[in-house]
Protein backbone atom coordinates (compact mmCIF):
# COMPACT_ATOMS: atom_id res chain seq x y z
CA UNK A 1 0.00 0.00 0.00
CA UNK A 2 1.07 3.64 -0.62
CA UNK A 3 0.04 7.29 -0.08
CA UNK A 4 0.07 9.60 -2.73
CA UNK A 5 2.97 11.86 -2.31
CA UNK A 6 0.74 14.55 -3.82
CA UNK A 7 -1.95 14.56 -0.44
CA UNK A 8 1.24 14.01 2.22
CA UNK A 9 2.99 16.54 1.08
CA UNK A 10 -0.98 18.80 0.86
CA UNK A 11 -2.30 16.99 4.57
CA UNK A 12 -0.99 16.19 7.71
CA UNK A 13 -1.36 12.25 8.06
CA UNK A 14 -4.18 12.46 11.00
CA UNK A 15 -6.15 14.33 8.41
CA UNK A 16 -5.38 12.15 5.42
CA UNK A 17 -7.18 9.39 7.39
CA UNK A 18 -9.91 11.37 8.35
CA UNK A 19 -10.47 13.09 5.01
CA UNK A 20 -12.58 16.03 4.27
CA UNK A 21 -16.01 16.24 3.89
CA UNK A 22 -17.73 15.96 0.18
CA UNK A 23 -14.34 14.58 -1.09
CA UNK A 24 -14.03 11.11 -2.37
CA UNK A 25 -11.80 8.99 -1.06
CA UNK A 26 -10.16 6.48 -3.44
CA UNK A 27 -8.49 3.13 -3.22
CA UNK A 28 -6.31 1.82 -6.42
CA UNK A 29 -5.91 -2.18 -7.14
CA UNK A 30 -4.20 -1.92 -10.49
CA UNK A 31 -0.95 -4.31 -10.45
CA UNK A 32 1.34 -2.35 -13.40
CA UNK A 33 2.97 0.66 -11.85
CA UNK A 34 2.88 3.05 -14.55
CA UNK A 35 -1.07 2.90 -14.81
CA UNK A 36 -1.75 3.06 -11.14
CA UNK A 37 0.26 6.06 -10.86
CA UNK A 38 -1.31 7.25 -14.16
CA UNK A 39 -4.91 6.59 -12.53
CA UNK A 40 -2.78 8.07 -9.18
CA UNK A 41 -2.06 11.46 -10.23
CA UNK A 42 -5.21 11.94 -12.85
CA UNK A 43 -7.84 11.16 -9.89
CA UNK A 44 -5.66 13.23 -7.62
CA UNK A 45 -5.87 16.26 -9.98
CA UNK A 46 -9.40 16.66 -9.40
CA UNK A 47 -10.71 18.86 -6.70
CA UNK A 48 -13.26 16.49 -4.90
CA UNK A 49 -10.74 13.21 -4.85
CA UNK A 50 -8.31 11.72 -2.75
CA UNK A 51 -6.36 8.71 -3.63
CA UNK A 52 -5.97 7.52 0.06
CA UNK A 53 -4.37 4.18 -1.10
CA UNK A 54 -2.87 1.77 -3.45
CA UNK A 55 -2.60 -2.75 -3.52
CA UNK A 56 -1.48 -4.70 -6.63
CA UNK A 57 -2.26 -7.84 -5.50
CA UNK A 58 -5.05 -9.61 -4.19
CA UNK A 59 -3.40 -10.57 -0.70
CA UNK A 60 -1.57 -6.38 -1.03
CA UNK A 61 -6.14 -5.73 -0.92
CA UNK A 62 -6.52 -8.21 1.68
CA UNK A 63 -3.61 -5.74 3.80
CA UNK A 64 -5.29 -2.36 3.21
CA UNK A 65 -5.65 -1.24 6.62
CA UNK A 66 -9.41 -0.63 7.31
CA UNK A 67 -8.75 3.14 8.99
CA UNK A 68 -8.34 4.04 4.66
CA UNK A 69 -12.34 3.56 4.72
CA UNK A 70 -12.47 4.71 1.13
CA UNK A 71 -15.56 5.47 -0.75
CA UNK A 72 -14.71 3.80 -3.89
CA UNK A 73 -12.20 1.46 -5.01
CA UNK A 74 -10.90 1.55 -8.72
CA UNK A 75 -10.57 -1.83 -9.63
CA UNK A 76 -8.34 -3.96 -12.21
CA UNK A 77 -9.96 -7.16 -13.13
CA UNK A 78 -6.36 -9.11 -14.02
CA UNK A 79 -4.08 -9.52 -11.00
CA UNK A 80 -0.86 -11.37 -10.65
CA UNK A 81 -2.04 -13.27 -7.76
CA UNK A 82 -6.16 -13.57 -8.64
CA UNK A 83 -8.62 -11.58 -10.55
CA UNK A 84 -10.98 -8.30 -9.12
CA UNK A 85 -13.57 -10.32 -8.64
CA UNK A 86 -11.36 -12.13 -5.58
CA UNK A 87 -10.15 -8.77 -4.51
CA UNK A 88 -13.32 -7.53 -4.42
CA UNK A 89 -14.63 -10.23 -1.93
CA UNK A 90 -11.89 -10.00 0.44
CA UNK A 91 -11.97 -6.00 0.78
CA UNK A 92 -15.68 -5.97 1.00
CA UNK A 93 -15.23 -7.95 4.81
CA UNK A 94 -12.63 -4.69 5.74
CA UNK A 95 -14.86 -1.65 4.18
CA UNK A 96 -18.17 -2.82 3.84
CA UNK A 97 -19.62 0.76 2.59
CA UNK A 98 -17.38 1.11 -0.41
CA UNK A 99 -18.00 0.93 -3.84
CA UNK A 100 -15.74 -0.92 -6.42
CA UNK A 101 -15.26 0.50 -10.39
CA UNK A 102 -13.90 -2.01 -12.32
CA UNK A 103 -11.03 -0.68 -14.80
CA UNK A 104 -9.95 -3.51 -17.52
CA UNK A 105 -8.93 -3.99 -20.85
CA UNK A 106 -10.70 -7.67 -20.60
CA UNK A 107 -13.89 -6.26 -22.41
CA UNK A 108 -15.58 -10.45 -22.46
CA UNK A 109 -18.89 -11.10 -20.63
CA UNK A 110 -16.76 -13.52 -18.03
CA UNK A 111 -14.93 -10.74 -16.97
CA UNK A 112 -18.23 -8.51 -17.13
CA UNK A 113 -20.18 -10.88 -15.24
CA UNK A 114 -17.48 -11.85 -12.61
CA UNK A 115 -17.47 -7.69 -11.69
CA UNK A 116 -21.54 -8.10 -11.29
CA UNK A 117 -21.17 -11.31 -8.98
CA UNK A 118 -18.59 -9.48 -6.81
CA UNK A 119 -21.26 -6.50 -6.51
CA UNK A 120 -19.59 -3.73 -9.13
CA UNK A 121 -21.02 -0.70 -9.53
CA UNK A 122 -19.46 0.16 -13.31
CA UNK A 123 -17.03 -1.15 -15.13
CA UNK A 124 -14.90 0.88 -17.45
CA UNK A 125 -12.97 -0.55 -20.30
CA UNK A 126 -8.96 0.66 -20.21
CA UNK A 127 -9.56 2.30 -23.73
CA UNK A 128 -12.15 4.67 -22.57
CA UNK A 129 -10.83 8.33 -21.98
CA UNK A 130 -10.29 9.69 -18.33
CA UNK A 131 -13.34 11.91 -17.83
CA UNK A 132 -14.97 8.41 -18.43
CA UNK A 133 -13.79 7.29 -15.02
CA UNK A 134 -13.69 10.21 -13.48
CA UNK A 135 -17.62 10.67 -13.94
CA UNK A 136 -17.87 7.01 -12.90
CA UNK A 137 -16.20 7.40 -10.29
CA UNK A 138 -18.40 10.56 -8.87
CA UNK A 139 -21.63 8.67 -9.89
CA UNK A 140 -20.91 5.51 -7.92
CA UNK A 141 -19.56 7.72 -4.93
CA UNK A 142 -23.20 9.20 -4.82
CA UNK A 143 -24.66 5.72 -4.55
CA UNK A 144 -25.89 5.06 -8.58
CA UNK A 145 -24.87 2.03 -10.25
CA UNK A 146 -23.74 2.36 -14.29
CA UNK A 147 -24.61 -1.41 -14.71
CA UNK A 148 -28.57 -1.70 -15.34
CA UNK A 149 -30.68 -4.31 -14.54
CA UNK A 150 -31.50 -5.46 -18.17
CA UNK A 151 -27.68 -5.99 -18.65
CA UNK A 152 -26.86 -7.65 -15.25
CA UNK A 153 -29.79 -10.01 -16.02
CA UNK A 154 -28.06 -10.57 -20.01
CA UNK A 155 -24.79 -11.22 -18.46
CA UNK A 156 -25.92 -13.98 -15.77
CA UNK A 157 -28.66 -15.17 -18.61
CA UNK A 158 -25.53 -15.67 -21.34
CA UNK A 159 -23.27 -16.75 -18.42
CA UNK A 160 -26.00 -19.78 -17.62
CA UNK A 161 -26.57 -20.67 -21.39
CA UNK A 162 -22.43 -20.84 -21.82
CA UNK A 163 -21.63 -22.81 -18.99
CA UNK A 164 -24.56 -25.37 -19.88
CA UNK A 165 -23.30 -25.59 -23.42
CA UNK A 166 -19.83 -25.98 -22.06
CA UNK A 167 -20.81 -28.58 -20.10
CA UNK A 168 -23.16 -30.33 -22.79
CA UNK A 169 -19.88 -30.62 -24.96
CA UNK A 170 -17.38 -33.32 -24.48
CA UNK A 171 -13.17 -32.92 -24.25
CA UNK A 172 -13.28 -34.47 -27.60
CA UNK A 173 -16.35 -32.16 -29.42
CA UNK A 174 -14.80 -29.22 -27.54
CA UNK A 175 -11.22 -30.21 -29.58
CA UNK A 176 -13.17 -30.34 -32.73
CA UNK A 177 -15.07 -27.58 -32.02
CA UNK A 178 -11.88 -25.50 -31.72
CA UNK A 179 -10.26 -26.40 -34.65
CA UNK A 180 -13.33 -25.35 -36.33
CA UNK A 181 -12.71 -21.90 -34.92
CA UNK A 182 -9.56 -22.19 -36.20
CA UNK A 183 -10.44 -23.10 -39.74
CA UNK A 184 -9.26 -26.48 -40.22
CA UNK A 185 -11.14 -28.33 -42.33
CA UNK A 186 -12.76 -31.69 -41.81
CA UNK A 187 -10.40 -34.10 -43.10
CA UNK A 188 -7.67 -31.99 -41.59
CA UNK A 189 -9.33 -32.25 -38.24
CA UNK A 190 -9.85 -36.29 -38.69
CA UNK A 191 -5.47 -36.45 -39.04
CA UNK A 192 -4.80 -33.92 -36.28
CA UNK A 193 -7.24 -36.17 -33.84
CA UNK A 194 -6.28 -39.28 -35.25
CA UNK A 195 -9.83 -40.60 -36.21
CA UNK A 196 -11.83 -40.75 -39.02
CA UNK A 197 -13.52 -38.41 -41.48
CA UNK A 198 -16.97 -40.00 -40.19
CA UNK A 199 -16.41 -39.39 -36.59
CA UNK A 200 -15.44 -35.76 -37.57
CA UNK A 201 -19.00 -35.68 -38.76
CA UNK A 202 -20.44 -37.67 -36.44
CA UNK A 203 -19.11 -34.46 -33.68
CA UNK A 204 -19.80 -31.90 -35.74
CA UNK A 205 -23.58 -33.04 -36.08
CA UNK A 206 -23.94 -33.47 -32.21
CA UNK A 207 -21.80 -30.07 -31.69
CA UNK A 208 -24.32 -28.18 -34.02
CA UNK A 209 -27.49 -30.00 -32.11
CA UNK A 210 -26.11 -28.95 -28.75
CA UNK A 211 -25.67 -25.65 -29.83
CA UNK A 212 -28.94 -25.03 -31.51
CA UNK A 213 -26.80 -24.38 -34.52
CA UNK A 214 -27.97 -25.41 -38.24
CA UNK A 215 -24.61 -25.55 -39.71
CA UNK A 216 -20.74 -25.65 -38.88
CA UNK A 217 -20.61 -22.34 -39.83
CA UNK A 218 -23.21 -21.36 -37.77
CA UNK A 219 -22.09 -23.65 -34.77
CA UNK A 220 -18.86 -21.69 -34.91
CA UNK A 221 -20.66 -18.23 -34.67
CA UNK A 222 -22.33 -19.34 -31.78
CA UNK A 223 -19.52 -20.34 -30.24
CA UNK A 224 -17.61 -17.16 -31.03
CA UNK A 225 -20.46 -15.40 -29.13
CA UNK A 226 -20.64 -17.77 -26.02
CA UNK A 227 -16.86 -17.46 -26.02
CA UNK A 228 -16.64 -21.16 -26.17
CA UNK A 229 -13.53 -21.22 -28.28
CA UNK A 230 -10.57 -18.84 -28.20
Amino acid sequence: MAMSRLKLRKMPPTRLLEGQAGRIRVVIVENHQLVSESIGLLLDGQADMDVVGKATSVLGAAALPRLLAPDVVVMDYHLDDGTGRDATLVMREAFPSARFVFLSRDDSDDARLAAVEAGASAYVHKSSPGSELIAAIRKVAQGASLISPAMVARLVSRGRDREHMRDSLSPREREVLQLMADGVGTRQIGHRLGISYATVRTHVRSISAKLGARSMVNAVVTARELELVN
